[in-house]
């Protein structure tokens, strides 16, 4: 579970902003919190909440591309390209730091990056032992030798291989390339987002092609998804996957080869005592929406790991807001205790979370972002409605029309 991560001058913050999933001893128990192997009580959810260009989609990148870069960035990065991460714009000469802190396997990781678009300069993983963290690597930029430092206590990796990491690499990724048990659990993929560092991705009809490919190749999946959308009022009886080239121009993807396969969700609808089918691309937007936001959280609830989510309620009923977290408070649903992180502008949500579960974030005449948790703020009490207090401007985070 992720407990905690930090980023310095990334994108609007320029100073450093944390995140931090875990509550104090002293919070009361309740179905959005666990408790770990080391004691740690530690959110399933934390929405960021702020105005229009406040920050809010900046403050999700940072995790989104750890789990990328964990991953996926020896595989998916050529020698040379950059890394994908802007400094401030006021602060391009300075590197960019992100810290996380999470548990995997039982046991507490501190992971910490200090890079800029061009290399890596620092990349280090610490475990918890005891009351202190032991490194398990520790990689450095040498100028002087135009190449790498690395110490390693028990990674496991060649050390010769270690000093040829690529720049533009996570030293993790690129040792589970050569088989490193430890690296390989840590880059196994965890992280499903609807975000990369330009932005939103896989929006609309987009969103929906996506969605069929996934739903297309898991059969159990589907059937979940079925299931839910047949009790969420959306009028469908069913719904069914069809294998199709006809459909590619309507969907507006960029010179398409004609002969390109997509696989379609249809719609199955009941009506005075027949069954008819429409294609997702004409249903209603809440209901594409529903669709591909379930195509993406229900993975991650059935294996655990991290859904990072911009504008969660985009198109959606506040009431569907409810139906949907609930999947990650459940027990039922959420037997590995996924967690989410999410922006919304339903501010109705704030009433469904504790104040330890929202973060504000503002943004000064100097272009540069902060963030804070509610629970930060002095006086604010659980027994009121934290909606009706934001929406009064009693916690800041509004816009200023």
């Amino acid at each position: 579970m992720l407990h905690s991560y930090a980023v310095t001058n990334f994108q609007s913050f320029r100073d450093r902003v944390e995140v931090d999933f875990t509550a104090n001893q002293r919070a009361s128990d309740s179905d959005w919190l666990v408790t770990d192997g080391g004691g740690h009580k530690v959110s399933k959810a934390m929405v960021i909440v702020g105005a229009n260009a406040s920050g809010k989609t900046a403050l999700l990148k940072p995790v989104a591309f750890l789990g990328w870069f964990l991953s996926s960035s020896f595989l998916q990065t050529q020698p040379g390209s950059p890394i994908p991460l802007s400094p401030h714009f006021a602060n391009a000469n300075s590197p960019i730091e992100i810290e996380c802190i999470a548990e995997v396997g039982n046991v507490l990781w501190k992971y910490l990056l200090r890079c800029t678009p061009q290399r890596v300069l620092h990349e280090s993983l610490h475990r918890k032992q005891g009351r202190r963290y032991r490194h398990v690597f520790i990689r450095d930029w040498n100028e002087t030798k135009v190449g790498y430092t690395v110490k390693q206590q028990e990674f496991g990796l060649d050390q010769n291989k270690a000093q040829e990491v690529r720049p533009n690499v996570s030293l993790v990724a690129w040792a589970a390339q050569y088989g490193v048990p430890l690296a390989l659990t840590l880059a196994t993929p965890i992280v499903s987002s609807n975000v990369n560092m330009i932005g939103r991705v896989q929006t609309g009809d987009m969103a929906v092609i996506q969605a069929g490919k996934s739903l297309a190749e898991n059969p159990k999946l589907l059937e979940q998804i079925q299931n839910l959308l047949r009790g969420w009022d959306f009028g469908l009886s069913g719904v069914s996957i069809r294998e199709s080239n006809m459909m590619v121009q309507a969907v507006d993807l960029s010179s398409p080869d004609a002969g390109q396969k997509i696989w379609v969700p249809i719609g199955h609808h009941d009506s005075r005592g027949k069954s008819y089918e429409l294609p997702f691309f004409l249903e209603s937007n809440g209901t594409k929406t529903a669709l591909s936001l379930l195509s993406l959280l229900l993975p991650t609830l059935s294996r655990g790991g991290l859904a990072v989510i911009d504008e969660f309620e985009s198109d959606l009923h506040p009431h569907m807001l409810s139906a949907i977290l609930d999947l990650f408070a459940s027990r039922y649903t959420n037997p590995h205790n996924a967690q989410l992180l999410f922006t919304s502008h339903a501010i109705e949500v704030l009433d469904l979370l504790g104040k330890h579960q929202v973060m504000l974030v503002e943004k000064n005449e100097e272009c540069e972002s902060s963030a804070f948790r509610l629970d930060q703020i002095n006086g604010v009490r659980s027994d009121v409605s934290l909606y009706g207090k934001y929406m009064a401007g009693a916690f800041g985070a509004v816009p200023n029309l």
